[in-house]
């Protein structure tokens, strides 16, 4: 099982988390290729701490450099 390489993910499904996603709101994905290995994502959430979350509650994206950096910005200011 390949893990994710993509930078960012959409939440799809709060099922069980409704305090800590948002459906349709993008999310920084940590690497964690241990996790990667048993289908989880370390992903910063709405506590503004990194989580462990099954896969199957996003997509994986990846946006343009100058995207990406106005994204990253935006997470530093909250």
């Amino acid at each position: 099982m390949k893990a994710t390489t993509k930078p960012f993910a959409l939440c799809i499904d709060n099922t069980d988390y409704e305090a800590s996603l948002i459906p349709g709101k993008v999310y920084r994905v940590l690497p964690d290729p241990r996790a990667a290995k048993d289908d989880l994502v370390r992903i910063v959430d709405e506590s503004g701490d990194d989580y462990l979350y099954h896969k199957s509650h996003f997509v994986f994206v990846d946006f343009p450099p100058a995207v990406k950096k106005k994204i990253l910005a935006l997470e530093g200011a909250a």
